[in-house]
């Protein structure tokens, strides 16, 4: 695995190291030594598996509060998704900034997401599936959301939003009750 890092600190694309031959290839998406290299040292404890059906579907901003925040592992294997992944840690000197990335099926990149961030993903194609591995138990008395246009964060989305779910459409903006982490 190659882990490059972007801008905001702690947080990843990682880049398969594909072992072809003529009957396919295979490749690791983790290594506990290969981790700990960037610093993460906790277990995984929960991996979800999501299908998103129509291109344009939104899903996000979530995160949960401390102490049940979560560092995530994300990789699309069906289709392709515009990940995003914004930086709520209120010390940090990209309070407030996002990354966003297509992961898909085809091109097998990986985004580690540490502790103090939201994320969220849009679909750029139907029928995206994508695996998640979540250092924390779902916690739903923790778990919180931005709203997915809040101005202070202003994310670009690449398509037209033709789905969201009645709870994501709820968040507030960050203006109106943001408790930070």
């Amino acid at each position: 695995m190659q882990f490059n890092p972007t801008f905001l600190s702690g947080l990843y694309v990682i880049n398969l190291d594909l072992f072809t031959d003529e009957r396919g290839w295979f490749a690791r998406t983790f290594c506990k030594r290969e981790f700990e290299q960037i610093g993460y040292h906790k277990e995984w404890v929960q991996m979800n598996h999501s299908f998103t059906k129509e291109k344009g579907t939104l899903r996000g901003l979530h995160y949960q509060y401390f102490p049940y925040s979560e560092a995530k592992l994300i990789r699309c294997i069906s289709g392709s998704v515009y990940d995003v992944a914004v930086d709520i840690r209120k010390d940090s000197t990209t309070f407030l900034k996002w990354f966003g990335i297509e992961l898909s099926a085809e091109n097998k990149k990986m985004i580690y997401i540490p502790e103090g961030f939201a994320h969220g993903f849009q679909a750029l194609s139907n029928n995206c599936e994508i695996i998640y591995h979540h250092t924390d138990f779902y916690t739903p008395d923790a778990e919180e959301g931005i709203k997915y246009d809040d101005p202070l964060i202003k994310i670009t989305w690449p398509l037209a939003i033709n789905g969201i779910s009645e709870r994501d459409q709820k968040h507030l903006y960050l203006s109106e009750n943001f408790k930070g982490i």
